[in-house]
């Protein structure tokens, strides 16, 4: 057994160093040299000697665990986090929401509904850059599209971009309008995945629409809903280019700062590459912890259709 296990990696082995090299060169030489650039207080300008000179490049700008401890022991990180969180709280089931009723239409069986899913796709294929732009205008409290239209009602649009209440809602607005086709795709799969022969059952004993969705679709759909609630939490701790181009520096009074927007600033405006780094193990820190925690509580609510 052992020998053919060894003669399959040895026929394998030609065919997956490509993929190997690039991941070793790519992904885990930088993720090595970052964790000794956390430590330090290099400024990103100065010669990066770890390998020719490490003795000296760390005598020169080795710190320990300093810029861990002033990250954990500032304001500014606690309001980063927060600032987060509320995303979170406000992106996550909106857009599962959202994401739900764009597949359930693109799964129903009407003419032209492949015109739909191309419609509902386009947000996605759309650059950020020129999504935010857009989101940008029709934010605008003086000319844009939205305070336009609450003006017919007789209600008066806040400032959106400007006002530190209503930032990041309408950060959130914008990703789940840039998200929903995306993740609405994937649960049109997992809709695709049930089998026809439950609503037919449901069907014959009396349950309506509503019935069969609580109790055969939901169900069914949550290995689907799982996977999508684990990559959208991940993408909303990696928000940053909305950020950058609808609330530049943060927004209003820091209200849309955000780890991975402090990221950036941290090493390419303030050269603080030691500050940046450490910012970055602290989101892969987070990340872990709340994907560890949510494979661990799947089995409660995760149900798989054997």
């Amino acid at each position: 057994m052992k020998n053919s296990r060894l003669a399959s990696w040895k026929t394998a082995l030609p065919f997956l160093l490509p993929s190997l090299a690039g991941f070793v060169v790519f992904s885990i030489i930088p993720m090595i040299m970052q964790i000794f650039v956390s430590l330090t207080s290099w400024d990103g300008l100065s010669e990066l000697t770890l390998f020719s000179d490490f003795g000296g490049f760390m005598d020169r700008f080795y710190v320990g665990i300093e810029n861990y401890k002033e990250i954990l022991t500032s304001k500014e990180f606690y309001q980063v986090i927060g600032n987060t969180l509320e995303f979170v709280i406000l992106y996550i089931p909106l857009m599962l929401i959202a994401s739900m009723i764009v597949a359930l239409i693109l799964n129903s069986h009407v003419k032209g509904v492949g015109i739909f899913r191309v419609l509902y796709y386009i947000p996605v294929i759309t650059s950020w850059v020129a999504g935010a732009l857009i989101w940008k205008w029709v934010l605008s409290p003086e000319y844009g599209a939205i305070n336009n239209i609450l003006a017919l009602f007789g209600i008066e649009g806040p400032s959106w971009l400007q006002s530190s209440k209503w930032a990041m809602p309408a950060i959130v607005l914008a990703s789940v309008w840039k998200d929903m086709g995306y993740f609405g795709l994937m649960l049109m799969s997992g809709l695709q995945g049930i089998n026809q022969e439950y609503y037919d059952a449901a069907a014959i004993d009396g349950a309506g629409k509503i019935k069969q969705f609580t109790r055969i679709t939901l169900p069914l759909l949550t290995p689907t809903l799982f996977f999508v609630l684990i990559i959208s939490l991940i993408n909303s701790f990696q928000l940053f280019t909305q950020i950058m181009i609808m609330t530049p520096d943060g927004g209003p009074l820091g209200s849309t700062m955000v780890m991975v927007e402090r990221i950036y600033k941290c090493g390419f405006r303030y050269y603080e590459m030691g500050t940046a780094a450490a910012y970055s193990w602290i989101l892969f820190a987070i990340l872990l912890l709340l994907t560890m925690v949510q494979m661990k509580l799947q089995n409660k609510w995760v149900n798989y259709d054997d």
